[in-house]
């Protein structure tokens, strides 16, 4: 069996093709009355349409997930360390694979470091990349990026978690994987704020651009390959997220530009990660500007036509 930890949009998703592939699976929603509120629908207010096959059991019990070999943490990524501090002991999996994208705010780690620490026994991994969850709920093809440094458990995780709609590329960067899930996050929020401000669609192309080269940046100095950047992980992520309105990210960032309303409620891991890299990078003089941006702009220290108007008055350079 094949338990996932976080009855959330994606890891409801990921429940639903690995079942329809024929693997049973469990799902652990942290409270009961959610959970019974699935069971009662047989879905997920949170994707809804999408009807969950009989072998996905859920749950609000995480011992019913414990003993299973093979555990997705579908938790979002600023909730992930405490959730392995309090139950870790409690999953007795041979292999943790972290579909979370993000930097932890508190401590700036991945979530291969957190789950290193909190379950040592078991084999960090990370599932990333270009996927919404309705489109993987719903069969269609999607492409993602596995991430393991121990090379047979990657290859025994690719072939357990690919379907027929699915297919897996792996590497064992997993520090890369991470980094491109995390920092195409940021991005989007700029790309949504260019949009949402009108500065139009040739802005946009520039800003995805210039952010690529700033997310490899960043990557290379924690000693990543920025060749895990030029994939799934990083520019295909980077592009869907900037380019779609099912992007909470992209959304987010364009109600900032409109300066509307966004629900609180909705989770932006890129408005976490933005404040988190940027601070490393500040510590670590790494060159970050759009990053600096946006954290800037989301905690209200500079305007956005402030924040436009620095980046464009960045000295000239060769590309």
């Amino acid at each position: 069996m094949i338990g996932i930890a976080g009855a959330g949009a994606f890891g409801t998703a990921m429940g639903v093709v690995l079942a329809e592939a024929g693997r049973d699976v469990a799902i652990w929603a942290h409270e009961e009355p959610f959970a019974e509120e699935i069971r009662q629908r047989n879905e997920n207010p949170r994707l809804p349409g999408v009807q969950l096959p009989p072998n996905v059991a859920i749950t609000s019990d995480i011992d019913a997930i414990g003993g299973s070999e093979l555990v997705l943490l579908a938790t979002p990524m600023q909730v992930l360390a405490s959730v392995l501090e309090t139950y870790g002991p409690r999953l007795r999996a041979r292999a943790m694979v972290a579909c979370c994208k993000g930097v932890d705010l508190a401590t700036g780690r991945g979530p291969v470091a957190i789950i290193a620490e909190n379950c040592p026994e078991t084999v960090p991994a990370v599932l990333t990349g270009p996927s919404f969850a309705a489109d993987i709920a719903r069969g269609l093809p999607t492409a993602l990026t596995l991430a393991c440094a121990d090379p047979a458990m990657g290859v025994s995780l690719q072939e357990r978690l690919s379907t027929p709609t699915l297919r897996l590329y792996r590497t064992t960067d997993t520090v890369g994987a991470e980094l491109g899930g995390a920092l195409k996050n940021v991005m989007a929020i700029a790309a949504g704020i260019v949009i949402g401000t009108g500065l139009g669609e040739s802005a946009r192309a520039a800003l995805i651009t210039r952010g690529f080269a700033e997310m490899q940046r960043f990557a290379r100095a924690y000693g990543a390959d920025p060749e895990t950047l030029a994939g799934l992980s990083g520019f295909g992520d980077l592009v869907l997220t900037c380019t779609s309105a099912q992007s909470r990210n992209f959304s987010f960032g364009v109600a900032l530009g409109k300066g509307q309303y966004f629900d609180p409620e909705v989770t932006v891991e890129g408005a976490a990660t933005a404040r988190a890299v940027a601070a490393i990078a500040t510590a670590r003089g790494i060159d970050m500007p759009v990053t600096h941006s946006v954290a800037h702009v989301i905690d209200g220290r500079r305007s956005i036509s402030e924040a436009v108007k620095i980046l464009l008055s960045r000295p000239l350079k060769e590309e």
